[in-house]
């Protein structure tokens, strides 16, 4: 029996690991179509342009984190046949399997907003979502003088959705030190009607950026970029001028999920948002930021939505029915600058709540509070990604969101 896995970023390289821990050799092969030979702690993207991590830090070779054993093919995917279970790379190999699984993510499309690609505004347009933007980015803030600095999204959904605001509180920290907070104006716009899209969070969020006397634009549904003058335009025709922008382009999912009739308007896998299974084809299943599960587009949904997905598949290959069901949870440490940061631990049906996490009234961690122990915390998880996460190891967190140690405010 063969199973093929496409894409080897986080979900795809956790799940390698897994089944090769789980599936009987002498009965199933495991095959991973990954171009890249280098594995990207992506979430350091983030600090890049601020002078904390180097690329260094982010990078590692597939090869060092992926299980020998596994087949590994160098080369990216051109089509998927699903009604063949067979799939054609670039280099012109056919790959049947028995089992699909697509865990090729979610990437920016700068191309998607008229301007963006504008050669007039190379050097003041930047974003942090690849490695080479964020180094680029790091070179534009060293030179930033002051002015009006934009942070933006294009449009939803995105990877790791809090990032644009931990910028922006990043930022904060950053130019007050440098000296020049005074001489910047930092503007936040979203597509959103707040900050965030729970409402406890987002008062809080809210709160937090007026503090920082950084500006809030909502509702900003961007129609294009000029340089000359450099500013945002919104379809209700809101300008919004701009010395710096650091935009969070489109992101879409490979385009061969479109092609092969898998995927919503954004290329992103249409699935069981329990079970992660293909709403059409019962042996294709989509993980991490490549599905369109209705929740955070994160590393840390990728992490327990693979424990639960190792259950229901061992089920399904087994020809049973899958009883194990994925509520969407989701947690991440929010950067909130000077050294602090703050957690939110959701799911499908929780919004971030205030409380002590992982252990009731003693934590260590704070929910929806800004600390030092949180920050801590978002610094340490590269080790547990590499050291953990990646070999497929186990966690000291459950995949299911627990209510032990919140509080809901509205109750």
């Amino acid at each position: 029996m063969r199973v093929l896995i496409l894409g080897a970023g986080t979900a795809g390289t956790m799940l390698a690991n897994r089944l090769h821990k789980r599936l009987p050799e002498d009965e199933w092969t495991i095959t991973v179509v990954e171009p890249s030979a280098a594995h990207h702690y992506q979430p350091g993207y983030l600090f890049i342009p601020f002078g904390m991590y180097e690329p260094s830090d982010v990078i590692r070779p597939s090869s060092s984190v992926i299980d020998d054993g596994i087949d590994v093919r160098r080369t990216s995917v051109r089509d998927v046949f699903p009604d063949e279970s067979a799939v054609m790379l670039e280099n012109g190999e056919r790959i049947d399997y028995d089992q699909l699984i697509i865990a090729t993510g979610t990437s920016p499309r700068r191309s998607e907003t008229p301007g963006l690609d504008d050669p007039d505004l190379v050097g003041v347009v930047h974003d942090f979502y690849t490695l080479e933007g964020a180094v680029a980015l790091r070179k534009a803030m060293e030179r930033f003088e002051g002015g009006r600095l934009v942070v933006h999204i294009n449009e939803m959904p995105i990877k790791c959705p809090v990032a644009p605001l931990e910028f922006s509180f990043l930022a904060d920290a950053y130019l007050t030190e440098k000296g020049i907070r005074d001489l910047t104006e930092i503007v936040y716009v979203t597509p959103l009607d707040a900050p965030f899209t729970k409402p406890i969070a987002a008062n809080l969020l809210s709160h937090m950026l007026d503090d920082r006397k950084i500006v809030v634009e909502t509702d900003f549904m961007t129609e294009r970029i000029d340089g000359d003058p450099q500013a945002l335009w919104s379809y209700d025709e809101r300008e919004i001028p701009f010395d710096l922008l650091v935009t969070v382009p489109v992101n879409m999912g490979a385009e061969f999920v479109a092609r092969a009739g898998l995927g919503d308007e954004l290329n992103h896998v249409r699935v069981d948002p329990h079970t992660f299974q293909s709403e059409r084809f019962p042996n294709i299943f989509a993980v991490g930021d490549a599905a369109n599960l209705p929740t955070s587009k994160a590393g840390s949904v990728a992490h327990f939505a693979v424990d639960v997905f190792m259950e229901n598949f061992m089920e399904h290959i087994a020809g049973k029915a899958m009883t194990h069901s994925f509520d969407g949870h989701a947690n991440c440490f929010v950067e909130s600058g000077f050294g602090k940061a703050m957690l939110i631990d959701f799911n499908y049906d929780v919004q971030p709540l205030p409380g002590k996490f992982p252990i009731p009234k003693i934590g260590p961690f704070s929910l929806l509070e800004e600390t030092r122990a949180n920050h801590l915390a978002k610094l340490g998880f590269k080790w547990a990604y590499w050291n953990m996460l990646l070999p497929g190891r186990e966690m000291p967190l459950k995949s299911e969101m627990s209510m032990a140690g919140k509080n809901d405010p509205t109750k």
